[in-house]
């Protein structure tokens, strides 16, 4: 069961790297919001929710901390979102939804890492 668990901590990795490394690309580039983006939010939503699930630990999970970084994560989705739609309609993505994108993003890594 561990094993299973390492591998699905993997894949939610994979998806915080796809988005993270987008914004990254995307920041040197033309600071807009790609499909790529949206894949790795959605690869790191659903391996973060099945991470959720109890798992047979020895310990509580921290129900706080899951909460406040789906809250985060759905800023993002709606961040995204209207990038995208932005990006659409106008041709480019406007500085005030493109960076929170990806400060929020190393945010919720952060407490993925800090918060115990």
């Amino acid at each position: 069961m561990e094993t299973l668990r390492s591998i699905v901590v993997l894949i939610h990795l994979v998806g915080f790297a796809t988005l993270f490394g987008a914004w990254v690309v995307e920041l040197v580039g033309q600071r807009r919001v790609t499909r790529i983006m949206h894949w790795g939010l959605g690869i790191a939503l659903v391996a973060g929710l099945a991470l959720s699930a109890p798992w047979g630990l020895d310990h509580d999970l921290n129900y706080a901390k899951i909460g406040i970084k789906l809250v985060i994560l759905v800023i993002i989705g709606g961040l995204l979102g209207a990038g995208a739609g932005r990006l659409r309609k106008s041709g480019s993505v406007p500085a005030g939804i493109f960076w929170p994108i990806g400060i929020l993003t190393l945010v919720n890594a952060g407490l993925a890492v800090i918060w115990r």
